[in-house]
């Protein structure tokens, strides 16, 4: 029989409970910044085919976008940004198509796309320096 009112029991019980609150603690921090997450849809209001995007990328952080998009179809994305050219993007297209960019470091794309299918969008920072970068990202299909 354990005696509740014994040192002992006491240092078990403190014990248990750090132990059990970092177990869900930690849980919770690994669950946030665990395995990568699903890029963000980009769809369109009806009727439209222009939509911005503000956000911000902190650090060594991206941001990933996908849209899908018909062979045929001009598409636009132009990125503006504060600090100016603190973010840029690269896109690719399905299946690995080359869609004609020059670096991998963009702020303006206009081009007719040569494949139908999901296309990607990764938003960065150039630097892995600390650092924020709010930004605009204007994309137009037509």
């Amino acid at each position: 029989m354990i005696r509740q009112n014994t040192p002992w029991f006491s240092n078990l019980c403190k014990f248990v409970f750090i132990s059990s609150s970092l177990v869900l603690f930690c849980g919770h921090a690994m669950a946030q910044r665990g395995g990568k997450a699903e890029p963000k849809r980009i769809e369109f209001k009806r009727g439209t085919s222009t939509t911005t995007i503000s956000d911000v990328v902190h650090s060594d952080e991206e941001a990933e976008y996908v849209l899908s998009a018909r062979q045929g179809q001009r598409l636009t994305i132009k990125l503006t940004n504060v600090p100016a050219k603190s973010s840029c993007f690269d896109l690719k297209g399905p299946e690995g198509v080359d869609v004609g960019l020059e670096y991998d470091c963009n702020w303006n794309y206009s081009k007719v796309l040569t494949a139908t299918g999901d296309y990607f969008i990764v938003v960065s920072r150039p630097s892995q320096a600390k650092g924020t970068s709010r930004y605009k990202m204007t994309i137009t299909i037509r």
